[in-house]
């Protein structure tokens, strides 16, 4: 049993039972060492880590709720947010840089009216920003859950978008 989403009662989370099913199938080695691969699993399942589901890791792994935070917060990859249904990936490498991926930045800004590492009020997007795609001779490039779109302009992003339901 874990706390509801509503924090009013305590009532059965098929998600918490198999995250703890996750744990247990890990227990050989030590909390710290298991910590990362959890967290993984969790956002997967959750699609996020707010603090009641890191408190519940820590319980189970026994280490500091801190501890837990702390690599949430330090690894680019764990949102302690709700992610959109399409994550935006934009791509800030020297050679999308260089060829204007800031002004796409700005567009989509703009465009959906958050920051980066933002959701849409009604999660339809997220923005993240990444280091390199490994696809610099279409620069600038953006990645809209697995697709990628290359030479992206400032006048492309509405089009793109409405690609997105």
């Amino acid at each position: 049993m874990s706390n509801c989403e509503c924090n009013t009662k305590v009532c059965p989370n098929p998600l918490y039972e198999e995250l703890d099913k996750f744990i247990n199938s890990q227990k050989r080695k030590k909390g710290q060492e298991i910590l990362i691969p959890v967290l993984h699993k969790a956002q997967e399942l959750f699609g996020y880590l707010p603090i009641e589901l890191q408190e519940h890791v820590a319980k189970k792994l026994e280490i500091p709720a801190g501890e837990v935070l702390g690599v949430v917060t330090f690894y680019h990859y764990f949102t302690m947010q709700p992610r959109g249904r399409h994550t935006i990936n934009v791509c800030m490498g020297t050679a999308c840089y260089v060829r204007g991926s800031k002004k796409v930045m700005e567009a989509l800004t703009s465009e959906l009216k958050i920051k980066t590492g933002e959701t849409t009020p009604d999660r339809r997007f997220s923005i993240t920003i990444q280091r390199c795609f490994g696809a610099c001779g279409l620069a600038p490039v953006i990645m809209i859950n697995n697709d990628v779109h290359g030479r992206v302009t400032p006048k492309k992003i509405s089009g793109i978008l409405a690609k997105y339901e």
